[in-house]
């Protein structure tokens, strides 16, 4: 005897799921579940990790989501009518239908949004193809038609879905939870079975792997709906049924319906969906006439080598480093890659944006001669192999700023000339870090804020390297003895240590960009912009993968970053030209000044890029700087892995 978790949330349903898609597949794994579906909450964050934790823990990954259905139109945004909508329960049995799930779970967030990312019953009726539908939870239409007691609705839903989904594609979903009214859905929905001649499948509304983690998500809960634990009418899950209960349990409630426990190998078995792509997906650069890609490249090389280095253009060291270059460029078929980064830049230039690319690009004479760099990689003794190596089979990376108050120019050349439905910004999750997790497991046991804070800031901020909670508990003696001392303080530690990184909210990088050679959609899920500046955004869309997954999939990620410092030089110049008729750029900015570097050695550095902290301060009046590889050495040795 076995069974399948078909009605699975992770973290990635966010705050409301707890668990990390890696301990789910463990857990089934160590239950001897041949199969997991993961259907989070009205997107697909989460299903790249997950299909990958499954491969790993040798069980079948299913790929869904639990949709949102809008009231009535997903247009429709009238309160009083469509601030509610109902749960859909949809499975990918085949590519067919994982490609439906991407585009229901886009079109929800793109057009539908409002509340929830909503589709519509004819959204739905055309996106329908490979995928599998259940009547769902309660919060489904057609429970909620049943709780109701409206069978006429509930009757028209069922006809809907079977004619859109057909027997063999449409399930009756029972669940076993401690809801007063689940046993008279329940009981109306076995009735239902035989009626429509339909397969009946059991499911647990999992939201936390243990039963023992119902607490921790119960104060997950409360971080969400900013309710605190004592408050006995916030909103709760009923008991602490909502695990991955195993095939043994699943059989004593359900083991009286014929087929539901059974039936729910059978979707397993005919769920296969791979949703990893081959290759790189760059966008389509185009050349003129007369020229390849990489023909076009080595024209733009020869140029730009004779206006970097004039009569050394001809020199061995020059040539043969820009010829094999440009050999493993071609290799690695990345020409295109450097064709539509040089676009950015050369559109930058004519458009007088201040723009840098910093970061191991620097070591290549190609982005030299390009425009894109503007550091001679021979003159500094800078290897190319770090950026681009053909032992590494990784995408190139070249970071690029650009002046913060003209980014988005840059950005809507990029959509304009790629496409808008082949360009989105990047999606980031935040999740509860050590202090974070402190603060709001502090807040959600009611304890007094001023003892949260003190507790809170034991934990040490190191930016870029976060502390853990167990570190700190090893490594903080004050923290660790407030921990031993008072039961209150250490359960709110132990607590937050427990809910410590978890997702908490989904944000837009700062600086990510992907660009695609088909409607990113064919690849992956969109998201809405997100953030206090969504409404200003020129790109409407980010993605649903982070930026790692982005990578692994094979599609171009390019770091456009908005750089205040760059908007800072270029309105000094501006000035220095009106009033003293001294014409400085990007280009000849002295950088043997005297003057400059005893500012340098008297730490008097506020608002200089990289070198304005505190422990940079300090470094540059001990070393008092006289040319600028003193400073160079000095950035490059400040960083966490040289100082250890």
């Amino acid at each position: 005897m076995s069974f399948v978790h078909l009605h699975t949330h992770s973290s990635y349903s966010l705050l409301d799921g707890l668990s990390d898609v890696r301990a789910l597949a463990a857990r089934a794994h160590e239950l001897g579940m041949p199969a997991m579906a993961l259907t989070d909450h009205g997107a697909m964050y989460g299903v790249i990790d997950f299909y990958r934790a499954c491969l790993e823990a040798e069980i079948n990954p299913i790929i869904g989501t639990e949709a949102y259905m809008a009231s009535r139109r997903m247009t429709d945004r009238v309160s009083q009518h469509d601030a509610k909508s109902f749960h859909v329960l949809l499975l990918a049995e085949n590519h067919t239908g994982y490609h439906n799930l991407m585009q229901i779970a886009t079109t929800a967030q793109l057009q539908g949004f409002y509340h929830r990312p909503r589709i519509d019953h004819d959204f739905l009726a055309g996106h329908s193809d490979g995928l599998i539908c259940t009547t769902g939870c309660l919060s489904s239409e057609i429970p909620r038609a049943l709780q109701s007691g409206n069978m006429e609705r509930a009757e028209q839903l069922m006809d809907f879905y079977m004619q859109v989904f057909g027997s063999e594609r449409f399930f009756i979903e029972l669940q076993d939870h401690d809801i007063p009214s689940l046993n008279e859905v329940n009981r109306v929905l076995l009735e239902f079975g035989p009626r429509y001649g339909l397969k009946f499948i059991a499911t647990n509304d999992v939201h936390y792997v243990r039963q023992e983690d119902a607490h921790l998500h119960d104060v997950l809960m409360c971080v969400q709906t900013n309710a605190i634990l004592s408050d006995q009418k916030r909103m709760r899950m009923n008991g602490d049924s909502y695990y991955l209960r195993s095939a043994e349990e699943m059989q004593r409630l359900f083991g009286h319906v014929p087929g539901a426990v059974e039936n729910t190998l059978l979707v397993a078995e005919r769920c296969k969906v791979n949703p990893e792509t081959d290759g790189v997906h760059l966008p389509v650069f185009a050349v003129p006439d007369g020229y390849d890609t990489s023909g076009y490249l080595r024209h733009l090389c020869e140029q730009g080598l004779e206006q970097r280095y004039g009569a050394r253009a001809v020199e061995a060291s020059v040539r043969g480093r820009m010829d094999m270059e440009l050999k493993v460029i071609g290799d690695m078929n990345f020409d295109a890659y450097f064709l539509i980064v040089w676009d950015l830049c050369n559109f930058a230039a004519e458009r007088r944006i201040w723009y840098n690319a910093r970061g191991s690009a620097s070591g290549s004479i190609v982005a030299y001669a390009l425009g894109i760099t503007l550091v001679c990689p021979l003159e500094h003794g800078l290897i190319f192999e770090r950026f681009l190596n053909p032992g590494r089979a990784t995408m190139p990376d070249i970071d690029l700023d650009f002046q913060d108050d003209r980014r988005s120019e840059i950005l809507e050349y990029t959509a304009q000339k790629y496409g808008e439905d082949k360009v989105a910004q990047i999606i980031t999750f935040g999740t509860l870090k050590a202090r974070a997790a402190i603060r709001d497991v502090g807040r959600v046991m009611d304890v007094p804020l001023n003892e949260v804070d003190r507790v809170a800031k034991l934990v040490p901020n190191i930016p870029g390297n976060p502390v853990s909670i167990g570190a700190a508990l090893e490594d903080v003696p004050e923290f660790r003895a407030v921990h031993s001392n008072d039961a209150k303080l250490r359960e709110m530690i132990d607590t937050a240590g427990q809910l410590e990184g978890v997702h908490r909210n989904a944000g837009t990088h700062a600086a990510g960009v992907v660009i695609a050679d088909k409607p990113l959609v064919e690849y992956i899920p969109l998201h809405r912009s997100t953030g206090s500046n969504a409404q200003h955004n020129v790109i409407a869309a980010t993605t649903q993968f982070e930026m790692e997954v982005l990578d692994s999939l094979g599609l171009l990620k390019v770091d456009l970053l908005g750089l205040r410092t760059l908007t800072v030089m270029a309105r000094a110049c501006e000035l220095i030209q009106e009033r003293h008729d001294v014409q400085l750029n990007l280009h000849n900015i002295p950088t043997d000044d005297p003057s400059s570097f005893r500012l340098l050695g008297r730490g008097d550095v506020a608002g200089v890029f990289q070198v304005e902290g505190a422990g940079m301060r300090r470094f540059l009046r001990a070393m008092q700087p006289t040319r600028l590889e003193h400073v160079i050495a000095m950035v490059a040795l400040y960083r966490p892995g040289p100082m250890d």
